[in-house]
């Protein structure tokens, strides 16, 4: 059977013993996640236990959930690749500016959050601006979320259709059932468990990969050391622009495109419920600070690996296109290794599924569906009836087609344009009450909106206009928005009648 082929790229075969190797590894894995769950289980006494691990990860813990939400498959496979065909500048967003964003996090917001006894962020719109606020950054927020997770669901499916011929659709329900049911059972705890366990076996077979290819007779002969010398040096002399962190053209729209990649990786996901999440659940402040910065700090070393690899790659197949990782995984690992690489592989996309399960559902039985009478006297059913709503979400977006997966690069975008204003004012101003919020909110999204589907009607408008509307991006427009909002919000609203809501 072929594994990751990507278009006419070369790819590798699996023989059927090997298969079956997998097959029971893969089993074995899922019944040891299970046991973990039933064993998080145990831990869950409230809602407090069941959303935010009743606030006592240690810190072990709490990196270790933190790195695995964060490093995913696309991180690995997605940046290897654009290494291979843009160098660093490819990678700006996808580990440099997503590892700075935990670093960011930890520095400036990890602490005062922690400070506050949140379950979600949407209680922190409420405690700072009330609760209308609270409600148009939830309704926000949630559906962000679901592209993500049914992007999660096809990738496990399309492994299970590849390797072992199980129809997409019949995938689909599976993998969405034993990432529900482990979810379920345990909430945070259980992810929280399942994710540490499962970034050091991904992060295993990912080291095994690169020291294996390092250790190539064409370049370091056996010395992963060596070898790594010979990439940058062969790299530099015949693609000297893949190791610019800085675009070599400096017109304004290049530089704009490479700030705006920038800025929506550091802070694009401050706001992000399954970020913060990690936070709230920390024992105490200063582990939830050291937890982000060390996380961030692992995030890049290990995220580096991917864009090694990519960059090896143009030293050992220049020629014809391929996946990096994959490719190389079918060149130089044994089988029973390759059987590893896979379950690591396999454990990235579960650790990111359940996380992205877990954060909007978090939101929407806490905030929202708890406005509901009856939904609020029974808060742990509640908000394990909001894991099933939002799994079946994300399988409905998974079925609805691939194609809608193109919306997942959307999400960040969101979060970044209405919620990041909201969430440093919040902390480091003095809001007047849901005005400044609420405006900031909608008016940055609308912006974001309506820049973003400019960027995507090209030919519909005189080209001047589009050229000069598109030169700057949209995230940036949104952005901008979202700070003017904020201000119209203030200045219209009266010092006297500032209010302020009530942690949760």
């Amino acid at each position: 059977m072929m594994l990751f082929a990507a278009g006419d790229a070369p790819a590798f075969t699996l023989d059927p013993g090997t298969v079956t190797l997998l097959g029971w590894a893969l089993a074995g894995y899922v019944v040891f996640l299970l046991g973990l769950s039933v064993y998080a289980s145990r831990k869950i006494k409230d809602e407090s236990d069941y959303v935010v691990a009743g606030r006592k990860l240690p810190l072990f813990l709490a990196w270790g959930t933190l790195i695995a939400t964060w490093f995913g498959a696309a991180t690995m496979f997605a940046a290897a690749g654009a290494a291979r065909e843009e160098g660093l500048l490819g990678v700006v967003l996808d580990p440099f500016a997503c590892a700075g964003t935990l670093v960011l996090a930890g520095i400036f917001f990890a602490r005062p959050l922690w400070k506050m006894e949140l379950y979600t962020m949407a209680d922190f719109y409420r405690a700072r601006y009330g609760p209308s606020a609270e409600i148009v950054g939830a309704s926000i927020q949630v559906p962000s979320y679901f592209s993500w997770v049914a992007l999660q669901y096809t990738a496990l499916a399309s492994i299970l259709e590849l390797y072992f011929e199980v129809p997409f659709v019949t995938g689909v329900f599976v993998v969405a059932t034993v990432t529900l049911v482990y979810t379920l059972i345990g909430g945070m705890w259980s992810v929280t468990l399942t994710d540490t366990v499962q970034i050091l076996v991904a992060l295993t077979g990912l080291v095994v990969l690169l020291a294996a290819a390092l250790a190539d007779p064409q370049l370091g002969d056996g010395d992963p050391v060596r070898g790594f010398s010979v990439v940058m040096s062969t790299v530099a002399e015949t693609h000297p622009d893949h190791l610019r962190l800085v675009p070599s053209d400096m017109s304004v729209a290049v530089v704009l495109a490479w700030l705006g990649a920038w800025a929506t990786g550091l802070f694009g996901n401050i706001p992000g419920q399954d970020l913060q999440q990690r936070v709230f659940a920390a024992k105490s402040p200063n582990t939830a600070m050291q937890a982000c910065i060390l996380a961030g700090v692992l995030y890049l070393v290990f995220g580096l690996i991917p864009v090694t690899l990519g960059l090896a790659s143009l030293v050992t197949h220049p020629d014809g296109e391929i996946d990096p990782v994959a490719f190389l995984a079918g060149e130089y690992l044994s089988p029973t290794m390759l059987v590893v690489f896979v379950v690591a592989v396999v454990s990235m996309v579960v650790s990111t599924a359940t996380s992205a399960v877990l954060a909007p559902a978090t939101i929407l039985g806490h905030n929202l569906l708890a406005r509901v009478p009856g939904f609020d006297r029974a808060p742990l059913l509640r908000d394990r009836l909001c894991v099933v709503l939002v799994s079946l979400g994300g399988i409905a977006l998974a079925l609805w087609g691939k194609s809608l997966m193109e919306l997942l690069d959307v999400a960040l975008s969101i979060q970044l344009t209405a919620l990041f204003v909201p969430v440093v004012m919040g902390i480091y101003g003095k809001p007047r009450g849901p005005r400044p919020a609420v405006l900031s909110m909608l008016m940055g999204f609308s912006a974001w909106l309506l820049a973003f589907s400019v960027e995507h009607m090209e030919g519909q408008f005189p080209d001047a206009f589009f050229t000069a509307f598109t030169t700057i991006p949209s995230d940036f427009w949104g952005l901008g928005a979202a700070a003017l909002g904020y201000l119209i919000g203030q200045a219209s609203t009266p010092r006297v009648a500032a209010s302020q809501g009530t942690p949760t």
